[in-house]
């Protein structure tokens, strides 16, 4: 903590180390951008800048909202969220053959960003009220299955399996953590082997072909396979330390498809070489772990499920992504959080690490006065 008597109290207590730490990943990604536009602040650094500094302000501020405050606002938000869901559906900006944005002009949203932080919000929230005796009954199962079902399908639908999968892993963690009888994870882990096939089946054209082309990418280089492979070479011919900043040829040659939002690893690492995404990687692990310590320390069952939760959804973020760029999982439009380009990612991990933050504070306080 920053302990100089020129700094007000309140600044004083944020947590400093994740602050910088979350800088250095916000400035590794708009000079990324910056390199992406070929040494220019536009069409995306800029932008970004903003955005960033926009929704880390709004992050401080969410980190002062008291936890009883939070726990009010968690079911009329997830309704609220729920409603947009449907609206979007309807009325919402197709983008990239999906009906789930919204166009406030300066930035376009998904409104299904929103339900990542607050399923897990959500699911911690019915688990605090949830007597202890019934967390191993059925009465704990249905209940959070249903909240979790109803807007991952909601999200499928448009189709967003990125996303959908993320809301689905978030609440997982949840109900795991909150105490149920493993054998449910195990039965529905053996439904869902069993029900891959006919999934598979009932999958869209370009999301069946993304699943193959991951098994073999080679089946079709210059076709559905040419992102992957392309993003290999980027990678590959960083080496160790990199091709020097502004002197990536896969990207700067437009080689490299989307290669300022999905696939900006690939764009940091062709320039920056291991070194440099290892310590992308190593900045974000840190992260990671702050939140795990938060959740370790917390001082009430909600602030342990929710920062829980609300780190793990950070880490699949970050991890499917990494694996994506590098061919070890399909291809799921999950962006790098706060190196990509795009307001919707920024948000929800702001809005994850301003909660987080609040827990922090709140336990800490709590110690302090103990």
């Amino acid at each position: 903590m920053i302990g100089s008597a020129m700094i007000p109290v309140p600044l004083a207590r944020l947590p400093w180390r994740l602050i910088w730490l979350v800088a250095l990943i916000c400035t590794i990604g708009v000079v990324t951008l910056y390199s992406a536009a070929g040494g220019s602040l536009s069409p995306w650094a800029l932008k970004q800048a903003i955005v960033i500094f926009a929704f880390s302000i709004m992050a401080v501020g969410i980190s002062y909202i008291p936890e009883h405050f939070v726990k009010q606002m968690i079911f009329p938000t997830y309704v609220v969220i729920l409603i947009l869901l449907i609206v979007v559906e309807m009325v919402g900006f197709v983008g990239k053959g999906a009906q789930r944005w919204v166009d406030l002009g300066f930035i376009r949203l998904q409104p299904s960003e929103f339900m990542k932080p607050a399923i897990v919000l959500t699911l911690a929230r019915f688990y605090d009220l949830l007597p202890a005796a019934d967390v191993k009954r059925w009465r704990g199962l249905w209940p959070a299955a249903l909240l979790v079902l109803v807007p991952w399908a909601l999200i499928l639908v448009q189709p967003d399996l990125g996303t959908a999968t993320m809301v689905l892993v978030g609440g997982v963690t949840v109900i795991f953590l909150a105490g149920l009888p493993m054998w449910y994870f195990l039965s529905a882990a053996g439904a869902v082997a069993a029900a891959l096939p006919i999934a598979f089946a009932m999958m869209h054209d370009y999301q069946r072909k993304r699943v193959l082309i991951f098994m073999d990418p080679e089946a079709d280089p210059l076709g559905a396979g040419y992102h992957i492979t392309q993003s290999k070479i980027a990678i590959g011919s960083g080496g160790i330390w990199g091709k020097g900043y502004l002197n990536g040829s896969q990207s700067h040659l437009k080689y490299l498809p989307e290669g300022h939002t999905d696939f900006v690893f690939a764009t940091f690492v062709e320039e920056w070489g291991l070194v440099g995404g290892a310590l992308l990687i190593v900045a974000f692990g840190a992260i990671v772990l702050w939140g795990m310590r938060v959740a370790n320390r917390a001082k009430t069952r909600f602030a342990q499920l929710a920062a829980a939760g609300l780190t793990t959804t950070i880490f699949f973020y970050v991890s499917v992504n990494l694996m994506m760029v590098m061919g070890l999982a399909p291809v799921v439009g999950i962006p790098l959080p706060l190196v990509s380009y795009g307001g919707s990612a920024v948000m929800t991990v702001m809005i994850c690490l301003g909660l987080l933050m609040g827990f922090e504070r709140q336990q800490r306080t709590k110690t302090s006065l103990s």
